[in-house]
């Protein structure tokens, strides 16, 4: 099945997906310079939601007003993900019709089938 990852060049989990897999394939998206997040955002919204799509361990969540912030715990964190990409948690994987954020054993097992 074709796999769609989106992520960054140079972050460590998206690179550590990729490696892992290797032989399927796979087309990498960077969210900052290639995603259609208008597009996107909202629907892995709808199928992970937001306290699986927002980064809040990032540098940027970090940054980011009190207001901005209660923006992004709630149901209503779209425009925050589409004006910030990386508080998008990392990877976020396209599968079918399955969205999966993140790389987890789980997530690694659903792909690869281990």
């Amino acid at each position: 099945m074709p796999l769609t990852l989106y992520g960054l060049k140079n972050c460590d989990t998206c690179k550590k997906a990729l490696k892992a897999l290797g032989d399927q394939d796979v087309h990498f998206v960077d969210i900052r310079a290639e995603a259609d997040l208008e597009e996107k955002v909202p629907a892995w919204l709808k199928a992970a939601g937001a306290e699986s799509l927002v980064n809040k361990r990032s540098t940027t969540w970090r940054q980011l007003s009190d207001a901005e912030k209660a923006a992004g715990e709630s149901g209503d964190a779209a425009d925050l993900l589409i004006a910030h990409p990386t508080l998008i948690k990392r990877p976020v994987i396209e599968a079918d019709k399955a969205v999966h954020v993140g790389w987890t054993p789980a997530i690694s097992k659903a792909l690869l089938g281990e």
